[in-house]
C-alpha cells in the first residue's frame, strides 16, 4: 500500500471517529438509538440503498447519526448520480453525507523465494450520499412512508415489571435517551417511537446501567462523563457489557 493510500485511509478513519465523538459529546449514541421522532407514522428500518438493499457495518451508524442530527424521516439514501438516473435531483444547498465502501483485491507478488503468491489487499473508499428527504422528482414510491404494522407493538409485561422494581424514575418523551445524574432520572423516547419492543427495552436497560452507577448506588464516578473522553468510554463499555 502506498503512502498516499495509507494517508487517505487514515483520513477516512479520522472523519468517522470525529463524527462518533461529536455525537457522544452531544449525548447521542447512534448505535443504541433505534428510534425516530417521526416513528409514530411508521417504524424505522436500517438505512437502505436506492435499490432496497440495506447498508451494513459502520455505515448504519453514520447514516442513523446523520438522520437523527438533521431530522430525516426517510431511510433511503443514494448518490447524486443515482438520483439523476432515477429522474430526480438534489435540492440546491443540500449537503452530502459520507459513507464508506470496504473490500479487498488480490495481487500476485513474488516472495523472497522467487515464488509467485497471491496477496489479498484491503481498501477503503469514501463516497457521498444524500437522503431522499433532500431530493425532488424521484418516482413516487421513494417518498411513501413504510406501511404501519398490522397491530401496534405490545409491551412486554415481565420486562416492565423488572424496570419498575428497580425503583428508577423513568420519564418518557423527547427524542433522546439518557440518565440525568443531577435529577436522578432516566429520560427515554416514547415506546411507540422504537422500531420494536426489544429495542425499547434494550435502550432502557442501557440507561438503567448508567442509573445504577450513581454515587448512592454502585458509586461509579460519573462526574467526568461529559468532560473526559476516557471516562466516557469506560462508562459506555460498562453499560454495553
Amino acid at each position: 500500500m502506498t503512502g498516499k493510500e495509507t494517508k487517505s485511509r487514515a483520513a477516512i478513519y479520522a472523519r468517522i471517529t470525529d463524527r462518533i465523538v461529536a455525537d457522544l459529546e452531544r449525548g447521542v449514541r447512534p448505535w443504541v438509538q433505534p428510534w425516530s421522532a417521526a416513528n409514530g407514522a411508521g417504524r424505522i428500518t436500517r438505512p437502505m440503498r436506492h435499490n432496497g438493499l440495506p447498508y451494513q457495518g459502520i455505515n448504519v451508524v453514520l447514516l442513523w447519526s446523520e438522520a437523527v442530527a438533521r431530522g430525516f424521516a426517510s431511510p433511503i439514501w443514494m448518490t447524486f448520480k443515482q438520483a439523476l438516473e432515477l429522474g430526480g435531483n438534489v435540492r440546491k444547498g443540500e449537503t452530502a453525507t459520507t459513507v464508506v465502501y470496504a473490500n479487498r483485491f488480490t495481487r500476485t507478488e513474488t516472495d523472497e523465494h522467487g515464488d509467485e503468491v497471491e496477496r489479498a489487499i484491503p481498501f477503503l473508499r469514501a463516497y457521498s450520499v444524500f437522503c431522499v428527504d433532500q431530493m425532488d422528482g424521484l418516482p413516487e414510491h421513494f417518498y411513501g412512508r413504510p406501511a404501519a404494522p398490522a397491530a401496534p407493538a405490545q409491551r412486554i409485561a415481565h420486562a416492565d415489571a423488572f424496570f419498575a422494581n428497580t425503583g428508577a424514575a423513568i420519564r418518557h418523551g423527547g427524542d433522546k435517551a439518557f440518565f440525568a445524574p443531577s435529577l436522578d432520572l432516566i429520560q427515554i423516547p416514547p415506546f411507540e417511537s422504537f422500531r420494536d419492543p426489544e429495542s425499547y427495552y434494550a435502550t432502557l436497560a442501557h440507561e438503567t446501567v448508567h442509573w445504577a452507577g450513581a454515587e448512592h448506588r454502585l458509586n461509579r464516578d460519573l462526574s467526568r462523563y461529559h468532560s473526559d473522553r476516557s471516562e466516557r468510554a469506560r462508562e459506555e463499555l460498562i453499560a454495553l457489557s
